[in-house]
């Protein structure tokens, strides 16, 4: 198995993708990516990150975003992932216990897995990289393969109308050039 590097140091800012398990399409449900929103700001307004850009697709989320400081004894990137992924059980316990079952793992620590192991990360280091990153995430809802929008700033859950009409519709992202 290929591993890809999913180190993060505090204060840098990444480049960030997580993949739900197998592809699954875990995410076309707005009430799951509801989840992950309450989890990013939850973590901003406890300034354990800063998020610059993001988009949740139906399989996987990006994110431009630099963690701060512990989240006790764990990064905020595990945080993020081991909370968004209770809730998720909990969600599809209570509302589509069949789809639960795509999820299961034989694994002692745990009955099911949501997200793929080692999330891909990059240090954004330079403008023009970073740039590149947050139009990559903006125009991923448009792919050919995905169809979820016409124009970037069209797909709700993204930080693509923040960049374009400079109003923050969720309560915790952060200008790239304020980081940069």
């Amino acid at each position: 198995m290929e591993y890809r590097n999913s180190y993060i140091e505090f204060g840098g800012i990444y480049f960030w993708t997580a993949t739900i398990n197998n592809w699954y399409q875990l995410l076309d449900n707005n009430e799951l990516k509801e989840i992950i929103l309450q989890s990013l700001k939850y973590l901003v307004d406890n300034e354990l990150v800063k998020v610059y850009a993001f988009v949740i697709m139906p399989n996987h989320i990006h994110f431009v975003w630099q963690l701060l400081k512990m989240n006790g004894k764990e990064k905020p990137s595990g945080s993020f992932l081991k909370y968004t992924a209770h809730k998720f059980r909990k969600y599809l316990l209570e509302k589509k216990p069949n789809e639960l079952e795509k999820f299961k793992v034989k694994a002692s620590n745990k009955e099911h897995e949501f997200w793929q192991r080692d999330p891909f990360s990059f240090e954004l280091t330079k403008r023009a990289t970073a740039w590149q990153k947050i139009d990559y995430i903006h125009n991923n809802p448009l792919a050919e393969h995905w169809k979820l929008a016409t124009l970037p700033e069209e797909y709700y859950y993204s930080s693509s109308y923040f960049y374009e009409k400079n109003e923050d519709n969720f309560g915790f992202l952060t200008h790239v050039l304020e980081g940069l």
